[in-house]
């Protein structure tokens, strides 16, 4: 049944909570969810919720829910399950493996067939809404969360922190986000703030800050580590304090950052930038938090994406939950993510500058990335997205990247430079495996794939004529 936006979704969400309140205190739920940011804030609110009703559970934490998952895991002695961030692609499988199962499933992707009696789907796409843009996993946890027991709005800012994840914070927060950071902010969890529009404020040193503003180009400054360090000392701002340690934007006077800010809009004046005061965005500063990893949702979110990454979701779940310990063991799982990110760059950099590569192949309107085993497949995304957010590239290139699981299947992404309108990544991916096999996902601006290693050159080949038939 479609229902039509907030009151179906909320009386969905009742129903499914009062179903939920009916499980024996005796049985153990199993929890799966999805190794992103999204997904490991989804998780981490099932768990505070299953905590508070002294509920016990078992925790799994997956790539992507292939049917061999769905077969193992139906296969487990539990009697109840509760889906984050996956399932609502994957129902036939559910169908298939879970019928003496109680299944819920709390997802956000699009909809993928019908489900049996003895599975409760979550989904805004049922009620009207759009799961790629307005609302996250995590958010869906959230509301169901809150359906079960009013005091979890205390969990609002997690939902926040996998939004931004999915990169639905872009313009600020809209429809059923916006009315998570309303609870969030009127429970003291976030502050919304004018900032910036730069990575890292928190922990990054300020020329770091400067020379990766990709999000905010700055002629001059963006990409050169020299040229950024030269661009403050010009301005009277040192990057280093008296004890020889690289400053950060928390370390300046407010007299250095307001030179800063009327630098950055000097500096983009002189360069011929469209709109050069446009350097600002909303900053969403969790409150109880010192200044750090886990002040700025945005880099909270980076690090839950890395905890994943680097398959120490557990982690990243306790530093959600406030675990100081892992906290620690988090961020250390943070530093051990950015050097897999300069690996697997320094990888692609020597591929793509060789005049004839296997690896890279480039066309008129695209470059696909073969990695095989050279680069982690769980990192391939990362590196689709951070190769499409070159500001070197022209608009309206498809990145499509790939990498070996250690399981004979390969991990595909596909992202596109630029900000074209009526793309939608996720279709071309949902072609492509049509074409050749296999499980696809994701969501508009980025899409990914699950394909058999034996089916890569034909996955190239059919990739390669459909992007260049796109037109723009």
């Amino acid at each position: 049944m479609i229902y039509n936006n907030l009151k179906g979704f909320e009386a969905a969400l009742s129903k499914a909570a009062e179903d939920f309140k009916q499980i024996d205190r005796t049985n153990t739920i199993k929890l799966i969810s999805n190794l992103d940011a999204d997904g490991i804030s989804a998780a981490s609110i099932m768990v505070r919720v299953f905590k508070r009703l002294n509920l016990a559970y078992s925790t799994t934490i997956l790539h992507q829910l292939k049917e061999e998952n769905a077969k193992e895991l139906a296969e487990e002695d539990y009697k109840h399950y509760v889906f984050c961030d996956l399932g609502s692609g994957q129902l036939r499988f559910l169908n298939k493996y879970f019928k003496d199962k109680k299944v819920f499933v709390l997802d956000h992707h699009e909809i993928q067939g019908t489900t049996d009696k003895n599975i409760i789907h979550i989904n805004p796409h049922l009620f009207g809404f759009d799961g790629s843009s307005e609302i996250s996993a995590a958010g869906v946890c959230f509301f169901f969360a809150r359906a079960i027991d009013k005091k979890n709005e205390d969990l609002a800012h997690l939902a926040l922190i996998g939004a931004i994840g999915d990169v639905q914070s872009k313009d600020g927060f809209k429809s059923l986000n916006k009315m998570i950071l309303e609870v969030a902010v009127n429970k003291g969890k976030i502050r919304v703030e004018k900032g910036l529009r730069l990575f890292g404020l928190q922990t990054r040193p300020i020329h770091k800050l400067l020379e990766y503003s990709s999000d905010l180009l700055i002629p001059g400054v963006t990409g050169s580590e020299s040229g950024a360090v030269q661009f403050l000392k010009r301005l009277g701002v040192e990057p280093v304090n008296d004890n020889g340690r690289w400053r950060t934007f928390n370390d300046l006077k407010e007299d250095e950052k307001k030179k800063l800010v009327a630098g950055i809009i000097m500096k983009r004046q002189s360069g011929g930038i469209k709109d050069p005061e446009d350097i600002f965005s909303n900053v969403y500063n969790l409150e109880n938090e010192e200044p750090g990893h886990f002040r700025d949702a945005k880099e909270f979110s980076t690090l839950l994406n890395s905890c994943g990454r680097m398959d120490n979701a557990s982690l990243g779940i306790g530093a959600c939950l406030g675990d100081k310990k892992q906290r620690a063991m988090a961020v250390n799982s943070l530093m051990d993510y950015k050097k897999e990110i300069v690996t697997s760059m320094n990888w692609y950099k020597e591929h793509v500058s060789k005049q004839k590569s296997d690896r890279i192949i480039k066309g008129s309107n695209y470059i696909i990335i073969n990695a095989k085993d050279n680069v982690l497949a769980t990192m391939i995304g990362t590196i689709a997205s951070m190769i499409s957010k070159n500001n070197q590239m022209e608009d309206n290139i498809f990145v499509l990247s790939m990498a070996r699981n250690n399981d004979d299947t390969t991990k595909v992404s596909l992202r596109i430079t630029g900000n074209p309108e009526g793309v939608d990544l996720k279709g071309i991916v949902a072609e492509l495996v049509q074409r050749v096999g296999g499980e696809a996902g994701g969501h508009q601006f980025a899409a990914g794939a699950v394909i058999d290693t034996d089916k890569e050159d034909k996955f190239i080949e059919e990739a390669k004529v459909l992007f260049e038939s796109t037109k723009f």
